[in-house]
């Protein structure tokens, strides 16, 4: 899994006047939370935290949350939970933080890496891709960045299931293993697509 370390400080003032005082600065408000904590509101570094944004972009990662300001446990490991983007702007408006225990199993989205052209589409089928993500089950760190998925030995009517897939040794499936990935259709009606066929339609 990514990991990343961010510092913030404890945010003090609040209401949309702060904010607007905030974002001027090139702050970003955000609040940080979980099971066993009080809520913890906080104020970062807009700049900084954008750039985090976007080498996650959609997978999972552990943020190391530093926080100046705080007395108890100025360390936490964390999860991006939530983030809030002002739609005409494009920037950044709050973040959520989820706390979480380095030692504890989640359940988390993977996403699936196809990679490959499948012989079936070469055939004259059509692919799908069902599910574009499966549930892992493991300790943060071992859950993986996303599963490879090599679609070129798919013919016509072959599938893959979540219970095909390479999971690693240290996690485990959290979905349904019949749930289908990704499958081949078969639309020729009968006629597959060979270098003959194809000389013969021009």
């Amino acid at each position: 899994m990514l990991q990343f370390d961010v510092s913030a400080e404890v945010r003090t003032a609040f209401g949309k006047g702060a904010g607007r005082r905030l974002r001027a600065a090139k702050k970003t408000p955000a609040i940080l939370y979980g099971k066993k904590i009080a809520n913890v509101p906080l104020q970062l570094d807009t700049k900084e935290m954008t750039k985090i944004l976007l080498k996650v972009q959609d997978q999972n990662a552990v943020v190391t949350l530093t926080i100046n300001g705080i007395d108890e446990r100025p360390t936490r490991h964390v999860m991006i939970k939530e983030v809030q983007v002002d739609p005409v702007r494009d920037t950044l408006v709050h973040v959520d933080f989820y706390e979480i225990d380095l030692e504890t199993p989640l359940v988390l989205p993977v996403p699936l890496d196809f990679s490959g052209k499948a012989k079936g589409v070469d055939m004259g089928g059509e692919m799908h891709v069902l599910k574009g993500k499966v549930q892992l089950k493991g300790l943060p760190l071992d859950i993986p960045n996303a599963i490879p998925v090599d679609v070129s030995d798919l013919g016509l009517n072959d599938k893959i299931t979540c219970g095909d897939l390479a999971v690693p040794d240290k996690v485990s499936l959290a979905d349904d293993p019949a749930a289908v990935c990704v499958w081949v259709e078969d639309v020729t009606g009968g006629v597959v697509a060979t270098e003959e066929t194809e000389e013969a339609a021009v």
